[in-house]
């Protein structure tokens, strides 16, 4: 294995150079924290994707492109003389052997993950006190309502079991058959999705990676309908593709 230490300037190198006023390329000069942000997100998306097929190899290279969202940023942020690529990494060696004091301690045992980053919130003066500090508002929706949902289940807002989450699913359901105009609509099925999340959490099941599945067997299933109809099937009436659908489910075991 080479030397990491000595094979991240390169990449240094050449995120300077493409950030260079005079000789660099104009679109990565042109770029700012808010416009790159979106492809940061999508880079960490593709790595995961990557992970799910278990393709070793996409996942090298989106490791890449992820590593280079992190090379932009910090670059961005010398350029503004707020903090380099260093210092970010200074930044997490410090925090990960702060949060391990089991691992680079003394050895006594340490308190949990979460109980250790609640401390270092409460030990800043300006930090919100709120059980649901620290949830950012740009994870994916269904990631954030379970944060949000454990976070409050800590300080004991929460239901008893899994029946009286199933009970509030079909409350949330009957709310959505009663609205009348189209915002009331999108918000009771907001409310309905905040639920089954909820039976997600309770189940101990990811609602991110569930529905991750959920749209990938949707996929394969549809491709395998349109594969049996040919040009056909977008002229077939909706009994014949549910037919298809259901033919294509038996094959599937």
């Amino acid at each position: 294995m080479a030397d990491t230490a000595a094979d991240i300037l390169p990449l240094q190198q050449i995120m300077a150079r493409l950030r260079d006023p005079e000789s660099g390329c104009p679109w990565d000069v042109a770029q700012d924290f808010a416009t790159i942000a979106p492809y940061t997100i999508e880079e960490a998306y593709e790595v995961a994707d990557a992970i799910e097929r278990g393709d070793m190899v996409a996942l090298k290279d989106e490791l890449g492109d992820l590593l280079f969202q992190v090379m932009f940023h910090s670059r961005m942020a010398q350029e503004a003389g707020a903090f380099d690529l260093s210092d970010v990494i200074a930044a997490i060696c410090d925090k990960m052997i702060r949060r391990h004091p089991h691992v680079f301690g003394d050895g006594r045992p340490s308190p949990g993950w979460d109980e250790i980053k609640a401390a270092e919130r409460a030990g800043k003066d300006d930090e919100d006190k709120s059980a649901l500090a620290g949830v950012t508002g740009a994870l994916p929706a269904l990631a954030r309502a379970e944060k949000l949902q454990k976070r409050a289940a800590r300080v004991g807002f929460d239901w008893d079991d899994v029946a009286d989450v199933r009970a509030k699913i079909l409350e949330e359901l009957d709310e959505v058959d009663g609205a009348q105009t189209p915002a009331d609509i999108a918000e009771e099925i907001g409310d309905l999705l905040f639920a089954v999340t909820n039976l997600a959490r309770f189940h101990k099941i990811d609602p991110e990676t569930a529905l991750r599945a959920a749209n990938i067997k949707f996929e394969r299933r549809f491709r395998a309908m349109e594969a049996r109809a040919g040009a056909a099937f977008a002229g077939l009436s909706l009994d014949d593709k549910e037919a298809l659908w259901q033919a294509v489910k038996q094959t599937e075991g």
